[in-house]
């Protein structure tokens, strides 16, 4: 893949043009691009364009012999991408072709041979599209061969004549296969022909004899071709060789050392076989193998050498191999360049050739396009940066297309290696492709630029609740994600000003830190997020609680063997459970019956010496937790103070003690010491200390650590310090006190080891340059005298340096000419000499204002926000400094709709080019109004004079959304709209357009339309239905259309009274083995309930069925059965429908639901008092259950919406049913949606309510 051609003019601008560009990209402002999260249900809703993933490689070869021919090509997007095959450039119909095939939601093709074809047919050159709304992505050409193992031509070899002690190559000329073959050399025999430093295979398959021996005829020769893919071997005819009549051969004479059997034959100087002649060349390319090959005549036989010309071969990089023969680099890079030279010696003399590798590269990327994901109106840019020898061309493609052929767009510049996007559409998403290609190859790069619109999203969980100690810090979490990026506000108790500053810190990630918690701070509070697409928000709930703390810590004891042990742990809690747990020696303590514990207490009896130890009490809580410890010792007596010393807690170890100093040297010392008493503790590190009385005097500073097991080290020092020393002792408690100062020791000096850092030098006038640096640390100067010697001369002038040397941090020098870069560079010296020079850093003299103003400045084309310029540029020699852009003020002089008031803010955009008839877009401006600008050219420090001032007028534009949309709801029956005029009319105001539609649920009704005169601002909808709900969608019209949408909902009505909560009617049903606990509530769905059952011994027996209350309640329930299948048999042989269906569903349901079963299930937890937690099984029952039922209403499309409430809809099967005595047990669930019932048949036959339906 070749690049256009289009884009010479970057590259014959030059080096200046390159700089140029390099300084645009780094003036560049824009932003970062939107991460998104990996949240499932925003990753399901994002759109993207496509993205290759998976592809075949660029060459790909593949085998005659298979019977399917794979192409990969797989890409992921949103929405899925479809594909499409280019073949030799050509797109390919794929249901055109019987034998190519493409997998389902994949572009692989697949290219089947089960019933015929060739694979031949099918050669060529593969690309693959992805395509969805939002782009095309592309993969690379990917060049389909087959593999080929042709037949050696067919030739008679005729024996070679050959004279011994000369030199002989045997050519082998294998076949052209794909791939190569790989070449071996056997005889008839199929015996490998041995190969040493005389007889060796050359790079190329020939056969090289340095000298041919007698020998060599006693067996002929034959190459050998194997072709990796067919997994085939092709001989050649054997060569065999004849030798010219010399003196006979004495078989009885030949040793090694002898090889021509006491016979004199001629010896020669070393020749080359090959290459030929004294010098030849070889091009390799970059990350590729470098093989060089030398191959010599001579008797005796040679021995190859090498060497590199103006340096020395790279040992870790070159290899040796066919008995010194080849030279092998495995992976080449620049340096590797240059010339080598192989030389033959033998005892006759040597010969040499010189081989000059020249290095050159495909194409490999510095920066690759990455993916960018915008919001509208962000800037962002595309970066393609390749290097290669020849150097690369880059061209850019749009979904596949160049990127010239496109549509012009104000929102993107082109600028060689880069893509600027400025304040991006929604619309705008693309693929784009950067192709970087030179002589050797190409590279692609798909890089897709997303414009994302989504409104705020609240990603954490809803309404959590924060437990948090006092006076801690704590941190509420509300993550949230929108595009564009949404901004976050909390409040709190829902009233009040946002929360940031003072107690609290608001992050970018929408995390609110509280300082400090106090309790005034619990409360509910709530994040807010919002952009101009909607907003979310979230609640969080902070609780305060006092700190769980041990108020009576245990106390250090020492007892007596036998006797007993009591540690006594207080703890206050604050309404807070907590849990005590008591470990010993950092292990559990086991309790038993001799260690024991109550609520405060620790108890041990029978204490014995395996008790000794520190014990400690950790109280626990859900939010914090507290120790504290103390030691017990157990001693045989309590006279025996021996014991009872050694029982004691271990403590901080002593200072080290003697310090002294020993082996001197010029930049190092021995310190040795004696350690103190470790106190019960082993001492696990040492610590060394210095301080030096010349800069810091008194100021102790770290040195080294040491492990505890040495008490002699060796101390690396530096020049010129006069050192004292000390060392302080580590262990398990802590640190010692430091030990008292060693001697003093005082260091050599010597140069300066260290560069200056931050070498820089700028103008700050005209006519100077100042050179700036880093001082060396004190602790770097090595010696007295600290000094810098600073050189500088003008770049690639060609003058000898100019030198000064300072004690200063700076230096300034002048005259200069205006802006001329400079060379410089510095050296640190002091009294013991000079250290080592830096690197070379450019710096610049001052800038000076611009000579030139741009000129003739105009308009050429006018949108409602935008306007192209066009100017006359300057000599950039004029600018007296570095370019850094043309720079346009502009500013609304007026208004053209009347009454309109505005203040003048002057603005600026700026424009960096270079090119002879440079032009740019004003963005950002305001439809339907009067502007003035004018230009300047601008360097670093200074402006040019302005160019000429240009006046000029907007068009019209759709306006603003209204400046404010209010819904009043003044009576049951209509709603009250009003709005303002918009803020920014855009243009000529000519009416208003509202659209509404009925909300029910997630259910959208049909959309209304209502259109106003300009003058309208207000308006009453009747509602045919109270409690109906509407979204509305209000915007202004100009002539150019409708402007942005105000979206408001209608209000609900808040004239309900919240009912009274009470439970009432709770009875239990006693069984075997548990109870039936059943009540009626008016509470929420989602309540709560505790029920607290008291266990008493004294239980009477009492049969159920006997009791008087019972066999009523029985009656009773049969009674009302009895009639009301009475009166549905009787309306039904009527042929009529019930008239009081309300009535009859209501007392069913009732009758249904106000029975609440609850088993005591043995597996219920049982707190410690005794009683047992249970739910109310009716969490999820609609809070529609308790309002009274409605009859149909009309909704505003005229349709008849029928009540929701029916006898099928509280059928619910097996759940509920009567036992034989009448009485009614099991639980009540939740309603069922219709098709979760349906397939639940078999249980509606012991529903009553079911049963009721059917018999009527």
């Amino acid at each position: 893949m070749q690049p256009a051609g289009g884009r010479e003019m970057l590259a014959k601008g030059g080096h200046p043009a390159l700089t140029l560009m390099s300084l645009l990209l780094l003036l560049w402002k824009e932003a970062a691009g939107i991460e998104v999260p990996q949240d499932s249900k925003i990753q399901q809703d994002l759109k993207q364009p496509p993205t290759i993933i998976k592809q075949s490689v660029k060459d790909y070869i593949v085998d005659p012999r298979d019977n399917t021919i794979i192409i990969e090509c797989e890409a992921k997007g949103n929405p899925v991408p479809t594909f499409s095959w280019r073949r030799n450039g050509r797109f390919i119909t794929i249901g055109k072709d019987p034998r190519v095939t493409m997998r389902k939601r994949s572009g692989t093709l697949e290219i089947g041979f089960r019933n015929g074809g060739r694979p031949e047919d099918y050669e060529g050159e593969y690309q693959c599209f992805a395509t969805n709304d939002f782009g095309v992505a592309l993969s690379n050409k990917i060049l389909l061969r087959v593999s080929k193992a042709p037949l050696w031509p067919k030739e008679m070899l005729e024996p070679m004549l050959v004279t011994e002690g000369s030199s002989l190559i045997l050519p082998c000329n294998p076949p052209p296969g794909l791939p190569p073959p790989v070449i071996f050399w056997m005889d008839s025999n199929m015996t490998a022909i041995p190969q040493d430093r005389r007889v060796s295979m050359g790079l190329n398959g020939d056969l090289y004899f340095s000298n041919v021996l007698v020998q060599d005829g006693q067996k002929d020769y034959s190459c050998n071709a194997r072709f990796q893919f067919t997994h085939t071997i092709q001989q050649k005819n054997p060569f065999t060789l004849k030798f010219q009549p010399m003196e006979p051969y004495n078989d009885t004479s030949y040793n090694a050392s002898d090889p021509y059997g006491g016979r004199k034959v001629a010896e020669s100087k070393p020749t080359f076989l090959s290459p030929s002649g004294n010098e030849s060349s070889k091009m390799v390319l970059r990350d590729e193998q470098l093989l060089l090959e030398c191959i010599a005549a001579g008797l005796p036989t040679p021995i190859i050498k090498w060497f590199k010309r103006g340096g020395d071969l790279p040992a870790q990089k070159v290899k040796f191999e066919n008995y010194n023969k080849t030279l092998k680099i495995l992976s080449v890079s620049e340096e590797d360049g240059g010339n080598y030279v192989c030389m033959a010696v033998n005892r006759l003399g040597s010969f040499h050739h010189s081989i000059n590798v020249q290095v050159e590269a495909a194409p490999y990327w510095l920066d690759r396009p990455t993916n960018l994901v915008l919001a509208p109106e962000e800037n962002g840019r595309l970066v393609c940066r390749a290097n290669g020898n020849p150097k690369p061309n880059i061209q850019w493609l749009i979904n596949g297309e160049p990127i010239e052929s496109a549509p012009p767009s104000t929102s993107r510049d082109l600028l060689g290696d880069t893509i600027l996007f400025r304040g991006v559409q929604i619309g705008s998403s693309a693929v784009y492709q950067c192709n970087a290609s030179n002589q050797h190859g190409y590279l692609l790069a798909n890089a897709f630029v997303s414009v994302l619109d989504m409104p705020p999203r609240m990603l954490g969980a809803k309404n959590q609740l924060i437990k948090v100690i006092v006076n801690n810090r704590t941190f509420l979490n509300c993550p949230f994600f929108g595009s564009p990026l949404p901004e976050l506000r909390w409040f709190k108790n829902g009233q009040g000003s946002k929360l940031d500053g003072g107690q609290y810190r608001v992050y970018n990630n929408g995390t609110l830190e509280i300082k400090r918690a106090r309790k005034e701070d619990e409360g509910k509070y709530t994040c807010v997020a919002t952009n101009i697409l909607g907003k979310a928000d979230n609640r969080v709930e902070l609780v305060v609680k006092e700190p769980t703390r041990i108020i009576q810590a245990p106390k250090d004891q020492s007892v007596v063997r036998g006797s007993e042990a009591s540690f006594h742990c207080k703890v206050e809690s604050n309404d807070l459970p907590y849990k005590v747990t008591w470990t010993k020696d950092g292990e559990p303590v086991y309790l038993g019956w001799r260690l024991k514990k109550d609520e405060e207490f620790l108890n041990i009896s029978t204490v014995t010496k395996d008790d000794e130890g520190m014990y400690t009490c950790t109280v626990k809580s859900e939010m914090d937790q507290h120790s504290a410890s103390a030691h017990l010792s157990v001693s045989e007596d309590t006279s025996f103070n021996a014991s009872v010393f050694s029982a004691l807690p271990p403590g901080r170890p002593d200072p080290p003690i003697d310090l002294d100093l020993s082996d001197p040297a010029a930049r190092s010392v021995r310190l040795t010491w004696i350690p103190g008493n470790d106190h019960r503790s082993p001492v696990t590190e040492f610590l060394v200390q210095f301080e030096e009385d010349r800069w810091e005097p008194g100021r102790w500073q770290d040195l080294s650590s040491f492990p505890g097991d040495l008490n002699s080290v060796i101390l690396q020092l530096a020049p010129y310090v006069n050192y004292q020393f000390r060392v302080i002792a580590i262990n398990s408690v802590g640190r010692s006190q430091p030990s008292w100062p060693s001697p003093r020791y005082k260091t050599s000096g010597a140069p300066p080891d260290a560069i200056p850092k931050d070498l820089r030098g700028w103008g700050s006038k005209k006519d100077n340059m100042e050179i700036t640096w880093e001082p060396l640390h004190d602790l770097e100067r090595n010696g007295p005298n600290l000094q810098y010697t600073v050189w500088w001369r003008r770049k690639d002038s060609g003058d000898d340096w100019t030198n000064v040397t300072t004690f200063q941090s700076k230096y300034i020098f002048h005259p200069t000419e205006t802006y001329v870069p400079y060379e410089i560079k510095i050296q640190a010296r002091n009294d013991f000499g000079s250290g080592p020079e830096s690197n070379i850093v450019i710096g610049f003299s001052g800038e000076d204002k611009p000579r030139e103003a741009p000129s003739e400045l105009r308009v050429s084309k006018l949108g409602s926000t935008t306007a192209n310029i066009h100017w006359k540029p300057v000599d950039l020699s004029s600018v007296q400094g570095e370019f850094k852009e043309y720079r346009l003020y502009y500013y609304r002089e007026s208004s053209l709709v009347p009454g309109l008031v505005l203040s003048k803010e002057k603005k600026t955009t700026g424009f960096y080019t270079t090119v002879p008839e440079p032009s740019g877009i004003v963005k950002d401006l305001m439809p339907y109004s009067r502007y003035q600008m004018f230009m300047v050219v601008a360097n670093n420090r200074f402006e040019s004079p302005p160019s000429n001032t240009v006046e000029f007028t907007t068009e019209e534009d759709v306006p603003d959304a209204p400046r404010f949309f209010r819904i009043y709801r003044r009576s049951l029956d209509t709603l009250h709209l009003e709005w303002g005029k918009p803020l920014e009319p855009n243009g000529i105001i000519i009416g208003y357009q509202l659209k509404y539609r009925r909300v029910n649920g997630s259910r959208l009704g049909p959309q209304q339309i209502e259109t106003f005169r300009q003058n309208v601002t207000q308006f009453t909808l009747r509602l045919p239905d109270r409690s109906a709900r509407y979204k509305f969608n209000l915007s202004a019209l100009t002539k150019v259309g409708a402007g942005e949408v105000y979206a408001e909902e209608s209000p609900t009505l808040t004239n309900e009274v919240a009912p009274l909560r009470e439970i009432w009617n709770l009875t239990v049903v006693p069984n075997s083995y548990y109870a039936n606990v059943n009540w009626i509530h008016n509470f929420p769905t989602d309540s709560k309930f505790v029920l607290e059952v008291t266990l008493d011994t004294h239980i009477d027996q009492v049969d159920i069925a006997t009791q008087g209350w019972f066999i009523g309640l029985m009656c009773a329930i049969a009674l009302i059965i009895l009639i009301l299948l009475i009166v549905c048999f009787i309306k039904r042989s009527r042929g009529g429908k019930y008239p009081s269906a309300g009535s009859l569903t209501v007392f069913t349901k009732y009758l249904v639901r106000d029975k609440k079963d609850l088993p005591l299930d043995p597996v219920d937890q049982k707190d410690q008092n005794g009683s047992f937690d249970y739910q109310n099984k009716n969490e999820n029952s609609s809070d529609e259950d308790n309002k009274p039922l409605q009859g149909s209403q009309t909704s505003l499309d005229g349709n008849v919406k029928e009540s929701d409430d029916s006898l099928v809809d509280y059928g619910e099967g097996g759940d509920g049913q009567f036992n034989e005595d009448g009485s009614f047990i099991g639980q009540y669930t939740v309603k069922k949606d219709k098709d979760e019932t349906e397939g639940n048949e078999s249980s509606e036959a012991t529903s009553p309510v079911n049963a009721i339906y059917s018999l009527a």
